[in-house]
């Protein structure tokens, strides 16, 4: 009996260090998102901006060339969060309005399942630094039902806010807890500067980690979303560097992706969306502004460099998987940067600025910390923390080369993202590039493939793991994958693409469907031959699954009434 009980331990023992042993060997997995970037911004997809890092990641990965985000911050991280249409997630607009219907809460559904729960489940440590912006609230004393730690992650550092200075950043937070940058008690320095931050946290969850468990780490940059903010060394490294304009640097980027084999020979240079460099004005002043746009990006790829570094330490860089991608197209929005130069403020004789201890909650502050007025108009570059400006619609143009459109819009410039994934052991060659059209709400099976995990989720996942791919193995989504964003429109169906450009009237109570547009993609990636008049059974055929979406997913009803409703 006693030979029996000794011998049944044993095997219970021997199956729990095969467990243990099987645990381990499952990969960590780090999802970096970036903010407000264009399809050709780094150096891997034809930037001329100084990106090794990432560039390393591609060379030794695989890149998509057909792969996309939901047009916008808020409706793309709680897709990609979820694995759901934005509209399932509860953010079919943004976070800042509750229209009181399913698909426009402002807030994270809480029926939705996250990427973290479901690695939590797994038995993974999860970790979040950077921002959030899926919470309708972002006060210390409101609800934080949608807030990282309810919804999943071990720890969390970073803004729950969309957007603010890069140098004291609004609704910053730490796990459950609003802070300040200079009363944070594990973060110090003489020079807080946000994409740092990001990264200097995330390599601390990496260390302080349980090293018998895997773990998930999720890293949202704001980079390079506006203000322009940078440091000035970094800001030097592209002295002159855009001193030919807009126009020259496009062509460049263009030539570049087709090059590297991202873009088919017969893709075409979208017409340009902007007033030639030579017929221009202010050239200096615009010139300085990208010169900040590539240091901001260079940043973040250094930070990325640190964490592959720490990786590498540990001796965990070859069980570690890396997703980088974008969360929407390069930004048009007109943020400062035009109108006379001057302050935000309208009256800054009635500013005071905020003590070292209080908690900024501004977008746009008007004073800094130290009292200096915030400048803006055509006449600023950007850098200092006394400026806040974007990059306007010209480089943005740049940024989404060779696509139309931008943020907002779900036309290829709005929509179209790099994805790196980077898997040691697992992708091998060099400089891989698959076709296979992708989209953010394959992240969430992906990654419930490779954590093992059961999905448990109430809404079923709406995407496809992309884990095949990474094997070298064929991929067929078999269906199609849809958008919708303030009412501009897209089916992608194979080859085809159905799309159309809405408007949300400017009473925020109405809106105005465009005309469908079709295109081809494998002959006409930059949408620039329409194609809807002479495949009318096409459209028909298209127009009638996006339908459908839109009402299964929350599309309708929508918190704007369409344009009729005003007679």
């Amino acid at each position: 009996m006693r030979i029996r009980l000794a011998h049944l331990l044993f095997l219970l023992l021997g199956i729990s260090v095969k467990s243990s042993l099987k645990a381990q060997q499952r990969p960590n997995i780090i999802v970096i998102l970036s903010d407000d970037m264009g399809y050709s911004d780094i150096g891997c997809y034809g930037s001329e901006i100084h990106t090794p890092n990432l560039d390393q990641l591609a060379a030794s990965g695989l890149r998509f060339s057909q792969f996309y985000n939901g047009a916008r911050c808020c409706p793309t991280r709680a897709s990609l969060l979820t694995g759901l249409y934005p509209h399932q997630a509860g953010m079919g607009w943004m976070r800042d309005t509750d229209y009181q219907v399913p698909g426009y809460r402002g807030d994270l559904n809480p029926k939705a399942t996250t990427m973290a729960e479901v690695a939590k489940s797994a038995g993974y440590s999860t970790f979040l630094a950077g921002k959030w912006h899926v919470s309708q609230n972002i006060k210390e004393d409101g609800p934080k039902t949608s807030w990282p730690l309810q919804r999943g992650f071990d720890r969390y550092y970073g803004t729950i806010q969309g957007a603010g200075s890069y140098f004291d950043p609004a609704a910053l937070c730490r796990d459950n807890h609003l802070i300040s940058p200079w009363t944070d008690p594990l973060y110090k320095t003489d020079s807080f500067y946000y994409t740092d931050a990001i990264t200097h946290e995330a390599i601390r969850f990496i260390k302080e980690r349980d090293a018998s468990k895997p773990f998930f780490l999720y890293v949202t940059y704001t980079a390079a979303h506006w203000p322009l903010h940078a440091k000035p060394a970094d800001i030097a490294k592209y002295k002159g560097k855009y001193d030919k304009g807009w126009d020259v640097i496009r062509d460049a980027r263009f030539n570049k992706l087709r090059h590297e084999g991202l873009l088919t020979n017969n893709t075409e240079l979208a017409p340009a969306d902007y007033p030639a460099w030579d017929n221009g004005v202010d050239k200096a002043v615009q010139a300085a502004r990208m010169e900040v746009y590539a240091a901001i990006i260079d940043d973040m790829d250094q930070g990325i460099g640190a964490i592959r570094e720490i990786l590498k330490q540990q001796g965990i860089d070859n069980n570690t998987v890396i997703m980088y991608m974008q969360d929407n197209g390069g930004c048009a929005e007109d943020i400062g940067a035009t109108g006379p130069t001057g302050n935000w403020a309208p009256h800054p004789e009635t500013l005071k600025p905020l003590q070292k201890d209080e908690i900024s909650y501004a977008t746009i502050p008007h004073i800094t910390r130290e009292g200096k007025l915030v400048k803006k108009g055509k006449g600023i570059s950007g850098g200092p923390d006394s400026t806040y400006i974007s990059y306007g619609k010209s480089w943005a143009n740049v940024s989404n080369a060779p696509f139309r459109e931008y943020k907002h819009w779900v036309h290829e410039g709005g929509i179209s993202t790099p994805l790196i994934v980077n898997y040691p052991g697992v992708i091998s060659g060099k400089n891989k590039i698959t076709p296979f059209v992708g989209h953010i709400i394959d992240i969430m099976p992906t990654i419930v493939e490779l954590t093992g995990a059961k999905y448990e989720g109430s809404i079923s996942l709406e995407g496809v793991s992309l884990v095949p791919l990474f094997k070298g193995k064929s991929l067929d989504r078999g269906k199609a994958i849809c958008w919708e964003h303030e009412m501009n429109k897209a089916v992608r169906l194979g080859d085809w693409k159905l799309v159309s450009k809405g408007e949300i009237l400017k009473d925020k109570e109405h809106y105005r469907e465009g005309k469908w547009e079709l295109y081809n993609m494998k002959k006409d990636r930059s949408e620039l031959h329409d194609l809807s008049e002479m495949y009318p059974e096409k459209v028909k055929e298209m127009s009638a699954i996006w339908n459908a979406y839109a009402k299964r997913v929350g599309v309708f009803p929508a918190p704007w009434k369409p344009i009729m409703d005003l007679n």
